[in-house]
């Protein structure tokens, strides 16, 4: 069955029949629990007990991200993005108000060992299935995409938690009182586990519609011996991945100005041969994808939220069109010596001197008190009429600041709407419309069309990857475009990682020429490459890194590995924008406009100075009292 119809059916299958209701702290629910006692006798009642797996994997990405901690993206964690200051309180990872007792701490846990209860029971009954019902082949198959999904629920729990209880069959709650078993331990387990679904003759080597296949297998079997360091194991995993037929989405082969990047994510192209593993959404309420909504702005799927914001030091990672490092100065000579406000001169849009870009205001009390806090703006950022005179362009102030991206890795503008440029989107009572980033903030229903946002009295970069565009998505939560887990320029990324860290660093450049090629972007062995010397394997590895950072940003990539490289607490803590706003900023990050302004700083606890794990949950730890706490977390 087409994993779209899948979804459909237990979307169906909960609203009718409660398929999924919770118990105690870890949901000990088994998969069956909607059917009789007899569902191992029917073959039609086990494939939907497989496919309850997979919802418990579905819905901890389809939910709506403000509304429960468990949704919030793992990447509002890392330094990629940070939460609107009006959602803040969701992610209590980086607002120091996390301790075991805090409810996404819980609904985390909760949700992968839900998926973990569900897949034993898959695992422990899928045999009794009458072979008159089920060939031998199906049950095998299905038992392996069973442990494949118990295996990526403990990769998730070990990395977040450190070592957790191993469950590997199904116990009543009050038998749940496993101790942890150690990271190490995990880690074995969870290999054991993916090589059992490699070695399965019965389960595809590769598929590109959600369901489980070798090569997701190999991939995170992959990924989990980098966690461990074992770089040769590792790399094994990832050529084996490539020689499976998946591939890098680019029907264009890498011409000029193609747009390849943007469109391997769009729905359209949802089960091409980049694709290794995802979560399928459809157009039904807790169904669809909510990174439209959440990361789309108010002119997308009819009004969204913009609640999660690329930090402007992720923006800075993208590269100029040459290959080397962005740096302002070049763009906007001056921009060093000028404090966060005064840089404001340099996003102002074109004819403040003249008159002639105020515009129509629009009539309402919203707008009229954005005009005057708009000419209270002009008139500080002047700083007296010097900053206005020395470094603003009445004429051409706006394409000199979009010459600061457009000029840059081709990617940074297929991920991000960056100032000036435009977005296709749909606005409630304005139907499809093209919008343009611009600062000060006009008017969205009329012209000039400016992109509204959720604080339009700010000005912050915006998504544009997983953003709904025209009226594809006019419903907000029902988006219908997949959440991609893990793709193949990420293991052609992971696999340069390898050979460099294994000293084979000249071998690790053409796999990331290859990522890099099919975005259109320059090459570390093109001659023209104006970029850092990458000939060292400590320079390589930066690069690598970096290339992590422009390809997958915003994909819930980054956190893992930050947390991987040990670079985490440094880069989601302490500032690592160009040219530190002022003394007063220094050593502190968070929310940010464009040009430095602080909204609010992250701010962490004790605990995650040393260590990034996360508490095991005090409920849990008050129902099974074998289960210890991590170092410096008291319940």
């Amino acid at each position: 069955m087409d994993m779209k119809n899948i979804a459909r059916y237990i979307a169906i299958a909960i609203a009718t029949v409660g398929l999924f209701s919770a118990c105690a702290s870890l949901d000990t629910t088994p998969s069956n629990q909607f059917a009789s006692s007899n569902t191992w006798n029917s073959a039609v009642l086990a494939r939907a007990a497989v496919n309850g797996v997979y919802q418990a994997l579905d819905q901890g990405f389809t939910l709506n991200y403000t509304g429960n901690n468990r949704g919030v993206p793992l990447d509002a964690y890392s330094s990629v993005m940070d939460i609107d200051k009006n959602w803040r309180a969701g992610v209590p990872v980086t607002q120091g108000s996390m301790t075991p007792s805090h409810t996404g701490v819980n609904q985390r846990y909760r949700m992968y060992y839900q998926q973990v209860y569900r897949a034993n029971d898959v695992i422990a009954n899928i045999d009794n299935v009458p072979e008159t019902e089920m060939t031998a082949a199906e049950k095998s198959r299905l038992k392996s995409e069973a442990t494949f999904l118990r295996a990526w629920a403990y990769y998730y729990l070990n990395t977040i938690y450190g070592g957790v209880p191993l469950y590997l069959e199904n116990v009543v709650p009050d038998e749940a009182t496993l101790p942890r078993s150690s990271q190490a331990e995990c880690w074995n387990q969870i290999i054991t586990d993916l090589t059992t679904c490699i070695n399965d003759a019965n389960l595809p080597g590769k598929t590109t519609d959600g369901r489980v296949s070798k090569g997701a297998a190999y991939a995170y079997r992959g990924i989990v011996y980098q966690h461990m360091g074992d770089w040769t194991k590792a790399l094994a995993d990832f050529e084996a991945v490539g020689n499976l037929g998946y591939k890098l989405y680019s029907p264009s082969n890498g011409a000029a100005g193609n747009t390849d990047f943007f469109d391997m994510l769009r729905p359209e192209n949802e089960n091409c041969d980049e694709h290794i593993f995802k979560v399928n959404c459809i157009e039904m309420t807790n169904q669809g994808n909510p990174r439209s909504i959440n990361y789309g702005n108010r002119c997308t799927g009819g009004s969204a939220w913009d609640n999660y914001l690329p930090n402007p030091g992720h923006v800075e990672r993208f590269e100029n069109a040459d290959g080397s490092d962005f740096d302002w100065e070049e763009y906007c000579p001056g921009y060093r010596d000028l404090n966060h406000l005064q840089r404001i001169v340099f996003f102002l849009r074109d004819g403040l001197k003249d008159g002639t870009a105020a515009g129509n205001w629009g009539t309402t009390a919203a707008t009229k008190w954005n005009e005057t806090r708009y000419q209270n703006m002009v008139d500080y950022c002047a700083d007296g009429g010097s900053a206005m005179d020395k470094y603003y362009l009445n004429e051409g102030n706006e394409a000199r600041i979009r010459y600061a991206y457009t000029n840059r890795d081709p990617r940074l503008e297929m991920s991000i709407i960056t100032p000036y440029a435009e977005y296709f989107g749909n606005e409630s009572g304005v139907g499809d419309h093209t919008w343009t980033l611009r600062w000060p903030y006009i008017l969205d229903a009329g012209e000039p069309y400016d992109i509204r946002t959720d604080a339009p009295w700010a000005f912050y970069y915006l998504w544009r990857k997983y953003v709904a565009e025209g009226s594809e998505c006019n419903t907000r939560w029902v988006y219908s475009q997949d959440i991609i887990l893990v793709r193949y320029a990420e293991i052609l990324l992971r696999r340069a990682e390898c050979l460099n860290e294994l000293g084979r660093t000249s071998e690790a450049m053409q796999y990331v020429d290859m990522v890099r090629a099919r975005a259109g972007h320059i090459k570390l062995s093109d001659p023209g490459y104006k970029g850092t010397d990458v000939s060292t394997q400590a320079a390589m590895r930066e690069k690598i890194r970096n290339e992590f950072y422009v390809e997958l940003g915003g994909e819930d990539s980054m956190y893992f590995n930050e947390i991987r490289w040990g670079t985490w607490h440094k880069l989601k803590f302490y500032n690592y924008t160009q040219y530190a706003a002022d003394a007063a900023q220094n050593g502190s990050n968070g929310l940010m406009e464009i040009w430095g302004k602080t909204y609010y700083s992250n701010l962490d606890v004790e605990p995650l100075r040393t260590s990034p794990l996360w508490p095991i949950p005090a409920t849990d730890r008050q129902l099974n009292p074998n289960l210890t706490q991590n170092p410096g977390w008291n319940d």
